[in-house]
């Protein structure tokens, strides 16, 4: 693949490529994403507190993200009907080889469904056995009000991330706080229904880099 154009962010270590797949990338990708939700379905998951989240989720690979009242983890199946996890697309995987360099493949990949009000409160991912791991991110469907900011607190910035954007969260900025604020809805014709659709690509596992 052509290597896409990257934007500085002014935050270390968190990357941004605005635009790396194209209308037909994203096209293909999301034809693949809904193809495998066909075998694992979207399905709303709560807090440890009981709370619903206001977006969906399911997984794609080895290991999947999930939370309910027994805390946050990954696990081999979904928590519904208890079937593996489709595998990650090919796409995927070579967006995670070409644009982080880590040697080692994602075994998880968390698949958020936005629709409407949709939105994901500042967090951290720190569920990972790796923490010097990558995590990469593609968007697909309506434009999304990224919030993004240090690990250790302070000010934050927001981005819009459109359509076919990737963007990463590497050295300094892994534990970063984001989330997403709102959408634009229609900004996009994308996804049927519409709304967006995020893949957050992860080591969940262990990784033989690990100290």
């Amino acid at each position: 693949m052509t290597a896409p154009r990257e934007i500085d962010t002014g935050l270390d270590g968190f990357r941004w490529w605005p635009g790396a797949l194209d209308a037909a990338a994203q096209a293909a990708l999301l034809a693949e994403v809904l193809r495998a939700v066909e075998l694992s379905p979207f399905y709303r998951p709560v807090t440890p507190g009981g709370r619903p989240f206001s977006v969906r989720m399911t997984n794609l690979g080895p290991l999947g993200w999930v939370s309910d009242r027994d805390g946050y983890r990954y696990q081999p199946t979904h928590p519904e009907t208890d079937a593996p996890w489709p595998p990650i697309p090919e796409t995927l995987l070579d967006l995670w080889r070409d644009l982080t360099g880590w040697p080692e493949p994602p075994d998880a990949c968390l698949v958020n469904l936005y629709r409407e009000a949709a939105k994901m409160g500042l967090h951290q991912d720190r569920d990972e056995a790796d923490l010097n791991a990558p995590v990469l991110s593609v968007s697909l469907g309506d434009t999304a009000i990224f919030r993004v900011g240090p690990a250790a607190g302070g000010p934050t910035k927001s981005i819009r991330l459109a359509s076919g954007d990737v963007c990463a969260l590497t050295g300094p900025a892994r534990l970063a706080r984001h989330g997403i604020d709102r959408l634009l809805p229609g900004s996009s014709g994308l996804i049927p229904g519409g709304g967006r659709i995020n893949l957050t690509l992860r080591r969940a596992g262990p990784s033989s880099r690990q100290s």
